[in-house]
């Protein structure tokens, strides 16, 4: 049987591997729309359930609501990356729609559940990437009638175009709109994207436009690189979101949750940046 080589690619420095026929004949960026910026109300009209998850105003991450008062982001944005340790939920703030300076709803957070076998450790794998999704239910529902919630949808298939709202370290005053990337490779269960993502823009909602309106099938969870071109990775959610959606209808969800932690920051960038980090070591 002959042997399929195989594309690298590189997670922050770490480095695995990528079948060729995922990636065979494909042009990552061939027919990828740029960003486009959503700073005005009417750009922005659409997307105003996509919001930047603030922690005392001490870097961010991406979120969207999914009801009411449920918001669906990355699970490392629930981790101070120099303890390791989860933050308290409570210290973060859910800004709909935010921008320039105001936003259509302020929420803050009550509790956070993360995906069960999701674990910070200061490794990286296919599973720590494949697992990083959590639900955070805000203190209030938002019932502005100019924020609707976003519904879910299945896993994309591979080839498959999506679409990406996100903040980002130079983009973090109003979100941008990648309307047409692809899923380039579905791999462990991590969708591997041609999104243009960076800093800031972990648990950023990753929408399919199938069914004539956007529905989100993942979240940002990781940059990464193949063969030198810059890449996306994308968390799972199916039966994965079903699951946490589940333990937050439970008793005692926010159990796992730590409070009073000290100083922390939501994914918060070694220094000098001011954006989110992706799942780094």
């Amino acid at each position: 049987m002959p042997v399929l080589p195989i594309k690298k690619l590189i997670v922050s420095g770490v480095l695995c591997v990528l079948s060729a026929a995922a990636v065979a004949g494909t042009t990552l960026r061939g027919n990828d729309t740029r960003l486009k910026s959503l700073e005005t109300t009417d750009a922005g009209r659409d997307w105003e359930a996509v919001g930047r998850l603030d922690r005392a105003g001490e870097g961010f991450c991406t979120g969207a609501l999914i009801a009411p008062d449920i918001v669906l982001t990355a699970a490392h944005c629930l981790y101070d990356r120099d303890t390791m340790a989860q933050i308290d939920p409570t210290s973060i703030e859910f800004l709909a729609g935010w921008r320039n300076g105001r936003a259509s709803a302020y929420r803050a957070v009550k509790r956070a559940v993360l995906h069960p076998r999701y674990v910070y450790d200061g490794t990286l794998s296919a599973k720590r990437v494949r697992n990083d999704i959590a639900l955070l239910q805000l203190q209030r529902p938002i019932r502005n009638t100019t924020v609707t919630p976003f519904e879910t949808d299945a896993r994309p298939r591979e080839g498959a175009r999506v679409g990406v709202v996100s903040y980002a370290q130079d983009r973090s005053e109003a979100p941008s709109l990648q309307e047409v990337c692809k899923v380039i490779a579905r791999q462990d269960g991590v969708l591997v994207m041609s999104c243009d993502v960076d800093f800031g823009a972990s648990g950023a909602p990753v929408f399919s436009f199938d069914a004539g309106r956007p529905r989100i099938v993942s979240v940002v969870s990781a940059k990464a690189r193949v063969e030198g071109s810059a890449v996306s990775l994308g968390a799972s959610l199916a039966e994965e979101l079903a699951l946490l959606q589940s333990q937050l209808t439970g008793a005692h969800v926010g159990s796992r949750m730590p409070q009073g932690v000290g100083r922390v920051q939501v994914g918060e960038p070694r220094r000098s940046d001011i954006g989110a980090k992706f799942i780094s070591n």
